[in-house]
């Protein structure tokens, strides 16, 4: 009998265990418990971002939300590795190219799913405040097919002229 007991006492605490252990493994977010900041300098100015996995500026997976105002846009670009997007709200248009234009931009709904291989050519814009679920194998990166649509090069250009002055 008490060798039965000591038996169901290792088993229940290996299994303790083992629940302790898979809640490590496990992250949830409600939508209000996600921590929205300013979206990186590489993208134009206005939207929001939350990373919810991962660091996507390194090596590894990473997936991350980006909030976008009614009107955004995001020039053409590619990416050096796949990108995976889930429209979450509001409405994502995304056009294929070198060229903004409006009249070949394909709409998205919440709930939409889309994968763009590496150096496809696209550029994007927002109907309504819409929030959009990237994921992939970073580093994350986007390059700009006009290197003068990087707000990045315009944020340097405008310290430069600051700094003239």
């Amino acid at each position: 009998m008490k060798r039965n007991l000591i038996l169901i006492s290792v088993v229940f605490a290996s299994l303790t265990l083992h629940a302790q252990k898979a809640v490590e493994h496990v992250k949830t977010y409600s939508p209000d418990a996600i921590q929205w900041g300013a979206a990186p300098d590489v993208l134009p100015k206005g939207a929001q971002l939350a990373v919810l996995e991962g660091d996507p500026t390194k090596p590894g997976p990473y997936t991350m939300r980006l909030k976008m105002p009614d009107g955004y846009k995001i020039p053409p670009h590619h990416h050096l590795r796949r990108e995976h997007v889930t429209v979450i709200s509001g409405a994502f248009k995304v056009g294929m190219g070198d060229q903004f234009d409006e009249s070949k931009m394909n709409e998205f709904a919440p709930g939409s799913f889309a994968y763009l291989e590496p150096t496809v050519h696209h550029y994007a814009s927002a109907k309504g405040e819409t929030v959009i679920q990237l994921h992939g194998t970073g580093p994350w990166e986007i390059h700009y097919v006009n290197p003068t649509d990087d707000p990045r090069k315009s944020t340097a250009s405008a310290e430069k002229e600051k700094k003239k002055k």
